[in-house]
């Protein structure tokens, strides 16, 4: 059975609610010292998987609507996007004041040549920066074909962003090494599509 237009409009309002309601708890944790001695790596943490989470969700989408013979679930994909966007931002803010220091932004220059892996990480954020601001269906009306081009940057983003984690935590842990297993195995599901690139 496909889903209908009015269960899609609920779905979205519980995919907002899933994407929302981390928050009120980091909000809430932050408040009630709930961390760590070490507070700000939790946060950036934090931060930092929830938005591998919902970029892994966005990229599940497609793959379900086609597989799942649901293709009313594109619909979410957009939204699943912009807070992916939207965490990604917690995540790179976070980074800035709490490890950084709101006096000592300058030292970002830096710190992306001595720590390669926060280069992957801002890059990452440029390109969701750079997909939610086209994320209009007037700019891709406007765009054309050169939209789905231009979008197709997530993928590098699945890859980045996985190995940005890796690369950060230093040492060899499952979580961040199954979040890079799930963004290879929804890549993996593009096959097809990645080899028509290349004909």
């Amino acid at each position: 059975m496909r889903l209908s237009a009015k269960q899609i409009t609920w779905l979205k309002v519980a995919l907002h609610l899933a994407a929302f309601l981390p928050f009120l708890w980091l909000v809430y944790a932050a408040s009630q010292g709930l961390f760590s001695a070490d507070p700000a790596k939790d946060i950036q943490h934090f931060t930092g998987r929830m938005a591998l989470k919902l970029l892994l969700a966005t990229l599940l989408i497609t793959p379900l609507a086609r597989y799942g013979k649901q293709p009313l679930l594109i619909r979410t994909r957009r939204l699943l996007g912009l807070w992916c966007f939207a965490w990604a931002s917690l995540h790179l803010v976070s980074y800035s004041l709490l490890e950084l220091g709101i006096n000592n932004l300058g030292l970002l220059g830096r710190e992306l040549v001595t720590r390669p892996y926060l280069l992957l990480g801002i890059t990452s954020w440029f390109i969701l920066l750079a997909l939610a601001v086209t994320s209009t269906q007037r700019t891709q009306r406007y765009l054309g074909s050169r939209w789905q081009k231009l979008h197709n940057f997530v993928y590098l983003v699945a890859i980045l962003a996985p190995i940005h984690y890796l690369w950060s935590v230093k040492i060899i842990s499952p979580q961040p090494l199954l979040y890079a297993l799930a963004a290879f195995i929804l890549l993996a599901l593009r096959q097809k599509k990645f080899r028509q690139w290349w004909r």
